[in-house]
């Protein structure tokens, strides 16, 4: 009936108007909005998971691929080729990055449209894993979590240092391959690798030179290591380890002797192996017990 329309047309606006109140989010309700984060960098967003904040994760970088949950997340490319365009279009209101993150402009281009962004230097060691959880607490508005978890990880690192403290024995001589792509490297100081052999007890094989060079058979030879360590992705990207025994660099190497033992060739995800996140202190247990004590 006529005289009823304007009371249906108040009655759908208001059941139109509460809908879309009840999809609103939090913010927009007057309540606080959770931060939107992008993460450039494997151990940063497992960080994120770690503290219970995924739900805050807009976009992450291709090293980002643990959890599995992370594969799923919109990609904002390889850490070191970001795009402005592409990560000012999911609005962010942080980025953490590593600090070799880039390029430069970029991340000038962000700062300039109001985005804050917090780079974690690279230092390789147990401090660099405590700023990424600070750094992704204070971001995510989770710096209670971010001390709770803190302090559990701590604890596992130092029960893991005590139990490397602990053996005796002369340590072993490892050697790190790198090869997912084109011609194995073989890494020397100040490298990922480099650290997380030291932390489990053992010594790097090549020594006097820093970052990584060509797996030469002169380099092999002269490293002589006992035990080889390398990603999982590197194995198969040669097609598994009895083609990677087949190389002749490798056949001059003590390690090759040791091949049948099952104990001279180890190999980790790569994310897990040099992410540096909180899956640290477990790694670098799992790696003396397999370089050094096994």
């Amino acid at each position: 009936m006529a005289h009823d329309f304007p009371r249906r047309r108040a009655l759908l606006q208001g059941a139109a108007a509460l809908a879309t109140s009840a999809t609103l989010p939090a913010f927009a309700q007057g309540q606080p909005r959770a931060p939107r984060l992008v993460t450039v960098g494997g151990g940063i967003t497992e960080v994120v998971y770690a503290l219970g904040a995924q739900d805050q994760l807009v976009g992450t970088d291709t090293t980002s691929l643990y959890p599995a949950a992370a594969l799923a997340t919109p990609k904002v490319g390889y850490m070191r080729q970001l795009s402005a365009e592409g990560l000012l279009s999911l609005r962010p209101d942080a980025v953490i990055a590593q600090g070799d993150a880039g390029p430069p402009v970029v991340l000038d281009q962000l700062r300039s449209a109001g985005v804050k962004v917090d780079l974690i230097d690279t230092t390789h060691d147990w401090t660099e894993v405590r700023r990424k959880v600070q750094a992704v607490g204070r971001a995510a508005s989770k710096a209670r979590a971010a001390q709770d978890l803190l302090a559990t990880l701590d604890a596992q690192w130092e029960q893991t240092q005590q139990r490397v403290k602990a053996h005796q024995g002369k340590p072993r001589r490892v050697l790190f391959v790198l090869a997912h792509s084109g011609s194995p490297m073989v890494a020397g100081e100040a490298t990922a690798a480099n650290a997380l052999i030291g932390f489990a007890g053992a010594r790097n094989a090549l020594s006097g030179f820093k970052g990584y060079r060509p797996m030469t058979a002169e380099a092999m030879a002269a490293a002589a290591p006992d035990v080889i360590l390398t990603t999982t992705q590197g194995i198969e990207a040669v097609g598994g380890e009895a083609t990677f025994w087949r190389r002749p660099e490798v056949q001059l190497t003590p390690a090759w002797q040791r091949r049948d033992s099952g104990r001279a060739l180890v190999h980790l995800d790569a994310l897990e192996l040099l992410g540096f996140g909180p899956r640290m202190p477990h790694v670098v247990g799992d790696l003396h017990q397999r370089l050094v004590v096994a």
